[in-house]
């Protein structure tokens, strides 16, 4: 393929030549490192400035990030330094004055950051090193790719209006979301979820590319330097391995089993972890997360089902309700009881209106995340948890192998929680009745009361 236009000063690769051209509106380029893959989002926002009107951005994380030598905005320079390109420093950006086209570099730290950007439009914009970006500053950054109509009459094209041909170009170009990256990052897991695991499609690509696909790299030089990188950073960089993760150091995904046949348990519970922030604009939110776990009759533990969801409290209560009916009455629940009025209030709530007619209490466990998440990790580290496959598994074993460095730990809290409730292999299980909010006969009704003043499930 020979270049693109007269500001990209080099022939594209084979791979980036595939991403250039690939019509789909969104597209992940890279994999592992030294593919090309700023080149590539440099290209790309640079195939049409020869378009009027025409706009393109690329994002680095924060504004440092775009001004270190050999950066974007520093490889920009390099490139359309002597031609036609004007520089615009106070919006950084270069403006080709012919054709009002302009490409310009922005940051989002935070995701608020976003909000700087809340009344532009653009026709490209790429986010360099994705997996440094949360999920929603990249969903919400579609808001941002469309395309202008004719400021004169705000309709569609007209032969006879000449404005009209001022924008008549943009409408024969096809908007592009791209995303360059290496696996890692606080984004792996989204966008591994999204690119990787959820496969190509009309809209969305995934192009990988390894230090093998750019021959303007010193391969060998650059394969010794990332051999001095610990194992895990070395697979995702120099394989391009989505699967290699740095691991918390409690959990071993390989020390979990697998069996579609669980043995018959003595006692089970389903235990709910309640996402503590509310779902809204400018947040990565928690889930809320379920896990359903028995015992059998020699202490070995069995989770049979993971089920977890994002959405207001009048959907989350209905999400819980649905998996209780589905469960049965028979398992037992317990509810993670947040400190204070408003925990107290919650737990009372489930007991009177969502899960009434159900074996239901909220428990207000105590002590550090990673201090309560020991005994269940030391269980499975010596081969006592088996795990019944269904599509929550992978999500399932990546959080707690993540776990504590990971992004989110609700699947981890809420097994562990499980476990504390399934410590005492004897059956009935037994929990404090003080952990019951509710009428005492109630709860007396449900569940039972021993001699010693505990509710029995």
């Amino acid at each position: 393929m020979p270049k693109l236009n007269r500001y990209i000063p080099h022939v594209p690769t084979a791979k980036q030549t595939a991403g250039l051209l690939a019509r789909n509106l969104e597209a992940l380029y890279g994999g592992a490192a030294g593919g090309g893959k700023s080149d590539w989002l440099l290209m790309g926002a640079l195939q049409n400035v020869d378009v009027r009107n025409y706009r393109a951005i690329l994002f680095r994380k924060t504004f440092t990030d775009l001004v270190l030598p050999d950066s974007l905005m520093d490889r920009a320079r390099q490139w359309l330094s002597g031609t036609d390109a004007v520089w615009v420093g106070d919006e950084h950006c270069w403006h080709w004055p012919q054709t009002n086209a302009t490409v310009g570099f922005g940051y989002l730290a935070t995701d608020a950051d976003v909000y700087r950007y809340q009344s532009s439009q653009f026709q490209f914009i790429g986010l360099d090193e994705l997996t440094q970006f949360t999920e929603w500053q990249f969903r919400y950054m579609f808001s941002r790719l469309r395309r202008p109509r004719c400021p004169e009459h705000k309709q569609e094209f007209s032969k006879t209006c000449s404005t009209c041909h001022d924008y008549f170009g943009l409408s024969k170009i096809p908007l592009k979301m791209r995303g360059a990256s290496n696996p890692g990052g606080i984004g792996h897991d989204w966008v591994k979820h999204r690119f990787i695991i959820e496969g190509p499609s009309q809209d969305r690509i995934f192009i990988p590319a390894n230090i093998k696909d750019n021959p303007f790299l010193d391969e060998v030089e650059y394969t010794n330097s990332l051999m001095q990188l610990d194992p895990v950073t070395r697979r995702q960089l120099l394989d391009g391995d989505w699967s290699a993760r740095s691991l918390g150091g409690m959990f071993r995904r390989e020390k979990f089993k697998l069996n579609q046949t669980l043995p018959r348990f003595t006692a089970e519970v389903r235990y709910w972890d309640l996402a503590a922030t509310a779902v809204k604009l400018g947040k990565d939110p928690d889930y809320t997360v379920g896990v359903r776990m028995g015992i059998t009759a020699e202490g070995l533990i069995g989770i049979t089902d993971v089920r977890r969801m994002r959405g207001t409290p009048f959907e989350v209560e209905k999400f819980i309700r649905a998996t209780a009916e589905t469960d049965t009455a028979d398992i037992p629940i317990v509810m993670e009881q947040e400190s204070g009025a408003s925990g107290v209030n919650t737990i009372d709530h489930y007991a009177r209106e969502v899960l009434r007619g159900f074996k239901f209490i909220g428990y207000r466990p105590t002590g550090k995340k990673e201090v309560r998440a020991g005994p269940f990790a030391s269980y499975a580290e010596a081969g006592y948890v088996t795990l019944k496959p269904g599509d929550w598994t992978f999500d399932y074993l990546d959080e707690l192998e993540a776990f504590p460095d990971g992004s989110h730990d609700d699947q981890v809290d809420a097994s562990s929680g499980a476990f504390e409730q399934l410590s005492v292999v004897e059956t009935p299980i037994y929990l404090r009745s003080d952990y019951y909010v509710g009428d005492a006969d109630d709860a007396e009704a449900l569940f039972g009361n021993d001699d010693n003043g505990e509710i029995r499930l």
